[in-house]
Parts: structure tokens; C-alpha cells; sequence
């Protein structure tokens, strides 16, 4: 099949689902295409972590290493939180001419242009879904999920449009109104070729930051911002853990004048706080590797699952998701925003029996691959765009 797929923010540095998800479709035999949005006009927040420069080398060196062809488009600008095109994508669409259109973000600016004007690509699409009841903060959610409730979701539903759940979370039916049973629940994973447990790295690593073998290494990789927890982070860590030798790794950047404050904070920290700028997702598993907890202060993250591939209980906020995340004994949950009980938990960590640690260890990397090892996820996806091509005759 040729697969066209469609994400508004790509960045071939980055480890979001269209990075790993298409070079596993052209592992499987098919042909990728990616659309996306120009850095240009993206706003500076958005693309601080991963940067803007060099933008078309790395995609031209993405484009070799996985053989994924990479087209980026003009935007009008940048409008809540959505990305405003110029009709040349819609255009080029046509102009390609794919056996699926598969665009990623349901509720996008291209997502919801598309999906309203499903027979106008000449193509059959499909779309996923990203979005948690839990995450909406716009003022106007209300009113916008009345407009799609209205005026996107018929066309969904009459064209037999599949809306892939990346998390088992209802909020397509509950906020949308999509039925279900369009809207297949396939979680996202971890590329285990990539991220495993390593001891040489483990021991390796240790020795060029001087960290102790016997020391307890706790590691966040993320957004150094307050809706990703940084607050109750630092403030967690502040005083001195005496239980045992325990030190932090924390992978990152922070933005704006807010940067100058956290790296104060880290550096008042009366643990050893090792940081380290952001890093490409190829080069994240070292830091995992060499660590023993992960910690996730606050919402979800795509990480949770390379982190636990490579053996790594994690700590996160007692929200739906990570509390059925962290139920197979691979991990606990502490009150959101209580920065005291996150520090309990990283110290209940810490005391733990070594064969009660291995245990939770070695659960981590079986959640991981007996549900979430990307190589099956792929063949997932692969069935549901399978599938999507088969209707070709409703979109003539």
C-alpha cells in the first residue's frame, strides 16, 4: 500500500507514534509518506525541545536511514493551538493519490477539514484520536465539541470512518459522540530493538558520571514545564533523601525565563541532580538504561512504555490511565499534586528488598512485551489501514 500520513508537528528527532510507527510500515513492505507543517511559523514553545535548525537535513537524513519520503507545507499561521494551511496540501493530497489517507489528530485543523470532506480526496481515510478527558483545558471545549458532535461526527459515522484510540480512554464517544465501534483501542508501544535492559551500558555510563553502582538512580526524560510536574519535582527532591545513596538524572529542557529558575532550583537540590539537555529519541535508552526508577510527576507519557522495556518501574500521578498502567505490580501511583507523597513514593522505591525491585523489574519488561511491543502495535495498525484501503469503492 501507499500510506499517506498526515501530522501537523513531525520532527524527525522526536519519538512520537508517526516516527516509529512509519518505519515499521515500510519494515512491513509498504510505501510512506509524511505530511507535515513548515517549522517556520510554529510557535517557539512548541518547538524549543527539539529545535527548528537543520530542520531539512534531518529530514533528508530520516528519509535515507528509513526510507519514509517527508513533504512539509506552508501554514497560514497558527491559530489555538492548530495548524491553519494553505489549500497546497490540500491539493498535493489529490495530487498523490494514496490507497489510504491516514491523518493523525482527529480534532486538528487538516483532521477536521478532512474528515467533514471525506469523498473529496479521492482516497479512503482514516483518523486516530490522542486526546483524554483529563487533558482538556480550553475554556471552549464545550462549545467546540457541540460543533463536532454536529457538523464532523455524521460525516464519521455515515462514511464508516475508523478513529483509532491511542488510549483506553473514552472521551470519542463520551465528548464526540463517535459509536465505539468505530474507534478500535490500540495502545501505543515501545520499540524494543531499541529499548531493552543493558548492563554494559548500565555500567558503562555509571562510570563516565561518576555515579556509585550500589547508588539508586531516578530518572524523569521530558518537558521540564509545569503542566509536566516540574514544580512538584523539584520540590519533591529538594531535601536531602538520607536512606540510602540516591541521585537523579533529569533529561530536559525549560523554556523562556522559566529556565533560569528551574536550573536554580535543580542545582539547590540537596541530592545530586545530574542534567542533561534534550536528546534525541535514538539516544534515550542510555539514560534508562543506567537508571532504576522512572518517575512521571505529572499527566502520561509515551515514555512510560520505553522506560519499562528497559526494566524500570515507574512513579506517576494517581490519574485513570497510570493507575491501569501501574497495576501489574511494575509501578505505583502517588496523589496528584502532592509533592510529599511523591517523595514517599521515590523513597518506598528506593527501601525496597532487591528481590521485590527485581521482581517489579522484570513485570516491567513483560507488561511491556507481552502488550505493548511495537512490532505487534504495528501489525495492528497495519490490519485497521488494511482494512480502510478495502473501501475504495466509497470514496468513487
Amino acid at each position: 500500500m501507499k500510506i499517506l500520513q498526515i501530522e501537523d508537528y513531525f520532527h524527525p528527532d522526536a519519538g512520537y507514534q508517526v516516527n516509529i510507527l512509519s518505519k515499521y510500515l515500510v519494515k512491513a513492505g509498504h510505501e510512506v509518506v509524511i505530511f507535515a507543517a513548515e517549522m517556520d511559523k510554529v510557535p517557539d514553545n512548541l518547538t524549543v525541545f527539539f529545535g527548528k535548525t537543520d530542520i531539512e537535513q534531518k529530514d533528508r537524513d530520516y528519509e535515507k536511514k528509513f526510507n519514509v519520503k517527508i513533504e512539509r507545507f506552508p501554514l497560514i499561521g497558527y491559530v489555538s493551538n492548530r495548524y491553519i494551511y494553505t489549500k497546497q496540501i490540500f491539493k498535493r493530497i489529490k495530487e498523490l493519490h494514496p490507497d489510504v489517507l491516514f491523518v493523525h489528530g482527529n480534532d486538528s485543523y487538516i483532521g477536521i477539514r478532512i474528515l467533514m470532506r471525506p469523498k473529496s480526496w479521492g482516497c479512503p481515510v482514516i483518523s486516530d484520536s490522542h486526546m483524554l478527558k483529563m487533558a482538556t483545558v480550553s475554556k471552549l471545549h464545550g462549545a467546540f465539541r457541540f460543533f463536532y458532535r454536529t457538523f464532523v461526527t455524521p460525516k464519521i459515522v455515515k462514511n464508516r470512518i475508523t478513529v483509532i484510540r491511542t488510549q483506553d480512554d473514552n472521551y470519542v464517544k463520551e465528548c464526540l459522540g463517535i459509536p465505539l465501534e468505530q474507534c478500535p483501542y490500540i495502545p501505543l508501544g515501545s520499540d524494543v530493538l531499541l529499548f531493552h535492559k543493558d548492563s554494559d551500558v548500565r555500567q558503562s555510563f555509571r562510570k563516565e558520571n561518576n555515579i556509585p553502582e550500589n547508588a539508586f538512580v531516578v530518572v524523569y526524560a521530558g518537558k521540564l514545564d509545569p503542566a509536566k510536574g516540574v514544580d512538584l519535582l523539584i520540590e519533591a527532591i529538594k531535601e536531602k533523601i538520607e536512606i540510602r545513596e540516591v541521585e537523579f538524572i533529569i533529561v530536559g529542557n525549560a523554556q523562556g525565563t522559566l529556565s533560569d529558575k528551574i536550573e536554580k532550583q535543580f542545582l539547590e537540590s540537596k541530592n545530586r541532580v545530574i542534567r542533561f539537555p534534550t536528546q534525541k529519541y535514538n539516544d534515550l535508552a542510555k539514560y534508562y538504561q543506567a537508571s532504576d526508577i522512572a518517575v512521571f510527576p505529572k499527566q502520561c507519557s509515551l515514555s512510560f512504555y520505553d522506560v519499562q522495556a528497559c526494566g524500570l518501574p515507574v512513579i506517576s500521578e494517581d490519574n485513570n490511565i497510570n493507575l491501569e498502567r501501574n497495576s501489574h505490580n511494575n509501578g505505583i501511583c502517588f496523589p496528584c499534586n502532592r509533592a510529599d507523597c511523591f517523595r514517599e513514593a521515590i523513597i518506598k522505591m528506593a527501601l525496597l528488598d532487591r528481590n521485590e525491585y527485581t521482581k517489579m523489574s522484570d513485570n516491567s519488561i513483560n507488561y511491556i512485551l507481552k502488550f505493548f511491543n511495537y512490532e505487534d502495535t504495528a501489525k495492528r495498525y497495519i490490519e485497521e489501514l488494511m482494512k480502510t484501503a478495502q473501501l475504495v469503492d466509497n470514496y468513487r
